[in-house]
Parts: structure tokens; C-alpha cells; sequence
């Protein structure tokens, strides 16, 4: 079951959203602000965001941007502004389709779906806080800046970053990242996780506050600032 974060000023649209997507299997919670919103996926699992653009204080384009930079979720702009201008900047600042009010309720679940599922195809690109990591284009960068790593120090990056929270030892990354059969020791890792948050820090992003050390065990990525 997805999960959709539903971002309007208008109860009664929040409303009418939820009324014809919940039957279909989804999840939906209401936000009538983008700081709502944005408060509320910094606890949460969200699959999809629908994000009206004409909203009071921060609307919908200033939300998509705060957005953009940390969380990679989908996005789709509701909006009644339908010039090809407003849309263009919709997709600059994020937003991954764009529907005008208003709009035929199959080709919104439609379109959910296709997002749902370029999503699928898209899940090599990751983005934490600013940083982004792209296994396809094998490159890293914070916030635009290029962050040049060897390949053991972008697989070691890699794996932390898609296994938040979790504690790898020494001997769980040499055998992840090196293989079975190579004879590596555990100064080897340290020495990589040195150059890894040197290389991070160069660029302004607090590595020591994410790439922490368990002291006896490891090493892990915390998404907890």
C-alpha cells in the first residue's frame, strides 16, 4: 500500500483527493501547508507527494525546492495555472509531473502510477541533506559542488547511504566492499573512511555528523542531525 502526502490550502480539495484515492489502496494524509508537509516527511515514509502550487506564506514551488534538497520522494504540482511557463518552473524547481485543475480523476491515478513506477527505474539515484549520489553517472556531489571519489570510497558511500542507521563492522565492509578472497585489514577501512570524510567535509558537508564511528564495532550513516 503506497503512501501519498496530500499538500492544499483547501480542506475540501484535501477532502475530495482523499475520498477517490483512499478506496484504490492508498494511504493519503492531509497537509493544508508546505511547512506541514515538510515537517511531517522529516518523521515519515511518504511514497508520493501531490502538492498544490497557489498556497498562502510558503506555495507549492517554494515548498518543492525546500523539499528537493533533502528527500528525492515524487512529486506532482495540482495547480490551476496551467501556462506552459508555470509548468517549466514547476519541473525546475523538482516537481517530477505537473497536472492542471481541473483534472480527470483516471489520468491522476495514471499519472501516480507512471511516477510510481519511473520511480522503480530511477531508485539509483540517491539524496541526503543536500548530497547526491548517482550510480549510474557514478558521481557525487553537495550541493552542485563535484565530490571526486575512488570507487572503493563511492561503494563505501553508496552502501551507507541505502542502509541509514545501520552499524557495519570492519569485517561486514571488507568482505561488502573488497570481496572474500582479497586480504584487506581493518587500517585499510579506517584509512578509506578518513579520505571518504575528508572529501566530504572539503565540500561543507558535516561528515562527522553523519559518517559516525561505533567505537569496538564500526562504522555508521545516521540520518539524525
Amino acid at each position: 500500500m503506497k503512501t501519498l502526502l496530500l499538500v492544499d490550502d483547501e480542506p475540501i480539495m484535501l477532502d475530495l483527493l482523499s475520498l477517490y484515492l483512499s478506496p484504490l489502496g492508498y494511504t493519503c494524509i492531509k497537509c493544508n501547508s508546505g511547512m506541514d508537509a515538510i515537517n511531517f516527511i522529516e518523521s515519515n515514509e511518504i511514497d508520493l507527494i501531490l502538492l498544490d502550487v497557489m498556497m498562502p506564506e510558503m506555495d507549492g514551488l517554494e515548498t518543492c525546492r525546500e523539499i528537493r534538497k533533502n528527500w528525492n520522494t515524487p512529486i506532482i504540482m495540482l495547480t490551476a495555472r496551467s501556462e506552459k511557463a508555470d509548468i517549466v518552473k514547476g519541473l525546475e524547481y523538482g516537481a517530477d509531473d505537473y497536472i492542471a485543475k481541473p483534472f480527470d480523476e483516471e489520468e491522476l491515478v495514471a499519472r501516480i502510477n507512471a511516477v510510481l513506477r519511473r520511480l522503480k527505474t530511477d531508485s539509483k539515484k540517491i539524496i541526503f541533506k543536500g548530497l547526491k549520489l548517482d550510480r549510474n553517472s557514478f558521481q557525487v556531489t553537495f550541493n552542485g559542488q563535484e565530490i571526486v571519489l575512488t570507487p572503493k570510497e563511492f561503494s563505501l558511500l553508496t552502501l551507507f547511504l541505502s542502509n541509514q542507521n545501520l552499524v557495519f563492522s570492519r569485517e561486514h565492509l571488507i568482505t561488502t566492499i573488497w570481496g572474500y578472497d582479497v586480504s584487506t585489514e581493518d587500517r585499510t577501512i579506517d584509512s578509506h573512511i578518513r579520505n571518504l570524510r575528508d572529501k566530504l567535509r572539503k565540500t561543507g558537508f558535516p561528515a562527522d555528523t553523519y559518517l559516525q564511528t561505533v567505537w569496538g564495532v564500526g562504522y555508521k550513516w545516521t540520518d539524525q542531525d
